[in-house]
């Protein structure tokens, strides 16, 4: 048998100066609000500038970034509905040649997603795709189907990250993940040993804030635990005073 081989994974954010990716705890990262708006008024798209320059066939996104995080942890939880690897992937949507897809690490089964495809004719051909546990409600996972979105049950409380990226590469054929997921998606991922390279584009604003979501919100590191050591690719100006930054995690 033929050893499972995850797809290069690479975190991409737009964050202020000191590394925060919204203006306060709680706030949707997705929607943001009238000053992050303001901050960003000239910014191009961000995704349109991964799309072009690592080619991925998915985007990542954490389950915070479309609610707040602590009012979904509240919602009951049902007993595990299905078993590991009970997965969802119809052949009319896994089989599109070509196929991107559009992901929501949502190991508790809390996201309400509205749409299959990405409401825009510049992503045609992106669809929406779950990655979650056997946390999630059995009703959830009916909706999922309803909706004719793709899932896979990967993990018990939460998503087991690493075997979920296998699985990507191994049943859909991803090469390239781009996270532009919000702190925790990116701490667990830098803290599991899963990031090949970060890419942030730094705005000329300073936040601060005590909670308030940063690049990586992992757990502390442990005592003799070492930083995650980096090596610069590239550095440019990009606009107005930001930065686009670009390193390689060095493994």
């Amino acid at each position: 048998m033929l050893e499972s081989m995850r797809p290069r994974v690479v975190v991409h954010n737009v964050a202020s100066v000191d590394g925060r990716l919204t203006l306060a705890p709680g706030l949707n990262l997705m929607a943001g609000d009238e000053r992050w708006t303001a901050m960003t008024t000239d910014l191009p798209d961000p995704y349109a500038w991964a799309r072009t320059t690592h080619e991925p066939q998915v985007f990542l996104e954490g389950s915070g970034s479309f609610l707040n995080p602590v009012a979904g942890a509240l919602q009951g939880v049902e007993p595990a509905p299905a078993l590991e690897g009970a997965h969802f992937l119809p052949d009319d949507v896994v089989g599109v040649p070509g196929r991107r897809w559009f992901a929501v690490v949502d190991g508790a089964g809390v996201v309400d997603l509205q749409f299959t495809e990405w409401p825009d004719a510049e992503w045609a051909g992106w669809h929406s795709l779950v990655l979650t546990s056997q946390a999630a409600s059995a009703a959830h996972l009916a909706l999922l189907r309803e909706r004719h979105i793709p899932y896979l049950v990967v993990g018990e409380r939460r998503v087991a990250l690493g075997r979920a990226l296998e699985l990507l590469g191994d049943l859909l054929g991803v090469e390239t993940v781009v996270s532009t997921g919000g702190g925790r998606l990116g701490g667990a991922l830098l803290r599991q040993g899963l990031v090949d390279e970060i890419d942030v584009e730094l705005l000329p604003w300073a936040i601060g804030g005590r909670g308030t979501p940063a690049l990586f919100d992992a757990v502390p590191l442990a005592a003799g635990e070492w930083p995650t050591r980096l090596e610069l690719l590239s550095s440019e100006v990009v606009g107005r005073g930001r930065v686009r930054l670009r390193y390689r995690v060095v493994h």
